[in-house]
């Protein structure tokens, strides 16, 4: 068993390595969308399904509350929290709207969209992001390799891995250097 624990561990810190080599940039560019987003009054908007769905509300959370600073709140929200909205709209209209009806309802010019997909192809993450697109928000995205979902945002931070768990840890370390730097040019 701790044979595998160090195996284990070693991927998720070469992953990463591969972050920090390929993704500084890309990182910085969500954070700079973030910071312009929030001081022109928007707000961040973050959506994506199962753990991605997780890191969305985790995220949002940091950014309303604290993270590691007392500052004001900043405004973000995680689509994935309305139950009734998720469940009405898959049912009214078709899974593939859940966040993109939620961005409709829900999103202005001034907002940034951040999608969260492991796999850069869930097709509910990519229209939302289309439908953002449409109404003149900034867009970004957190994927493992890069897929559709890269390819149609402003910033796009892709984890050079096929590996779910191991984007996953890399997305949950990117997001809270994006909330941390944010918070510092609010603090």
């Amino acid at each position: 068993m701790e044979k595998a624990i160090k195996t284990i561990l070693k991927e998720s810190i070469a992953v990463k390595q591969g972050v920090l080599e390929n993704n500084i940039a890309a990182i910085a560019r969500i954070t700079e969308l973030a910071i312009a987003c929030l001081k022109k009054g928007g707000k961040i908007i973050l959506f994506g399904n199962g753990g991605s769905a997780a890191d969305s509300q985790h995220l949002a959370a940091e950014l309303v509350g604290r993270f590691t600073r007392e500052r004001k709140a900043l405004a973000a929200i995680a689509l994935s929290c309305n139950s009734s909205n998720i469940t009405s709209i898959g049912n009214d209209y078709d899974f593939e709207k859940v966040f993109a009806r939620q961005i409709e309802a829900l999103g202005k010019k001034e907002d940034l969209a951040i999608g969260i997909s492991t796999s850069g192809n869930s097709g509910n993450v990519l229209k939302a992001i289309i439908s953002a697109k449409a109404m003149g928000m900034k867009t970004a995205c957190l994927s493992g390799k890069e897929g559709k979902l890269a390819k149609e945002v402003d910033a796009a931070v892709c984890v050079p891995s096929t590996n779910t768990a191991r984007i996953q840890e890399a997305h949950i370390a990117i997001g809270h250097i994006i909330c941390e730097l944010t918070e510092k040019a609010f603090s």
